[in-house]
C-alpha cells in the first residue's frame, strides 16, 4: 500500500512540475532552458522514482525530490507553498501506507481481521 500511495503522489507531482515549466518562464522570468531543467528535470525525476518504489532506497530518493520541489520556491514564491503540499501528501503516503502494511501483516499472522465474524 506504501508503494502505490507514494507513486500516487510523485505521478501527481509529476504533472504540476511539468505544468511549472511554462509558469517559471511567464511569471518568474526564469530562462527558458533553466525552466526546462527545472521543471522537465522534476518531472522525470518524479516518474523514475515512482517507478523505483520497489527498492526501498527510492523512498530516500523520493524525499530529497520533495526538498527540490520546496527548493524552486527559489525561483516562484508560489512554489514553495505546492512544494509543502506535496511534502505533505508524501509524508502522509509514506507513514499511513507503512502503516496500513504492518496491520495487515498483523491481521495475516493472528488471522485477526477486522470485521470478521468472531468464533463462538
Amino acid at each position: 500500500m506504501q508503494r502505490r500511495l507514494c507513486a500516487a503522489i510523485l505521478s501527481l507531482e509529476a504533472i504540476a512540475f511539468g505544468l511549472s515549466t511554462p509558469v517559471l518562464i511567464a511569471v518568474a522570468g526564469v530562462g527558458v532552458g533553466t525552466a526546462v531543467l527545472i521543471g522537465v528535470g522534476l518531472l522525470v525525476a518524479c516518474v523514475l522514482v515512482a517507478g523505483l518504489l520497489r527498492f526501498r532506497w527510492a523512498y530516500a530518493v523520493g524525499w530529497a525530490v520533495q526538498v527540490a520541489a520546496i527548493a524552486v520556491g527559489l525561483e516562484v514564491r508560489a512554489m514553495v507553498f505546492l512544494g509543502l503540499v506535496f511534502l505533505a501528501l508524501w509524508a502522509t503516503a509514506y507513514f499511513l501506507g507503512a502503516k496500513i502494511e504492518r496491520e495487515r501483516a498483523e491481521w495475516t499472522a493472528t488471522g485477526n481481521f477486522p470485521g470478521a465474524p468472531r468464533p463462538d
